[in-house]
């Protein structure tokens, strides 16, 4: 399976739990793409791994963390006031809102493993 818009970074404790981490970021045209890439990794992990995901000091093999936030962005214009020694500045019009979502996936390292395998993470 490949992914377009997820890049994971690879880090591990102590422990041997490994995490992957990544952040994606898009514009409305893309977000559904970003939407079916996140559930495509997410409901692999869950079919390949049920009833696991939990934090392992509670027995579970993986677990995840998602979260979003949505921004607009509107430019402004900038012009310096030579007379009165200052910058005037005037909205323009804003851009689309681009959604930023982040996931995290930690598990063991079978998890990890499969995951790399299956996703063809380096």
């Amino acid at each position: 399976m490949r992914l377009n818009y997820l890049d994971f970074d690879y880090s591990e404790d102590a422990d041997g739990t490994g995490t992957f981490d990544a952040m994606a970021s898009a514009l409305p045209a893309q977000l559904a793409a970003l939407h079916a890439e996140i559930t495509q990794v997410l409901a692999w992990a869950h079919q390949h791994w049920p009833d696991a995901c939990g934090p392992s000091e509670d027995g579970g093999e993986w677990q995840y963390d998602l979260q979003g936030v949505q921004e607009v962005s509107t430019p402004l214009v900038l012009a310096l006031d030579t007379a009165g020694g200052h910058l005037r500045a005037t909205p323009g019009h804003p851009a689309p809102p681009r959604t930023t979502l982040t996931l995290t996936i930690s598990g063991s390292a079978d998890f990890c493993a499969a995951l790399r395998d299956a996703f063809g993470i380096a």
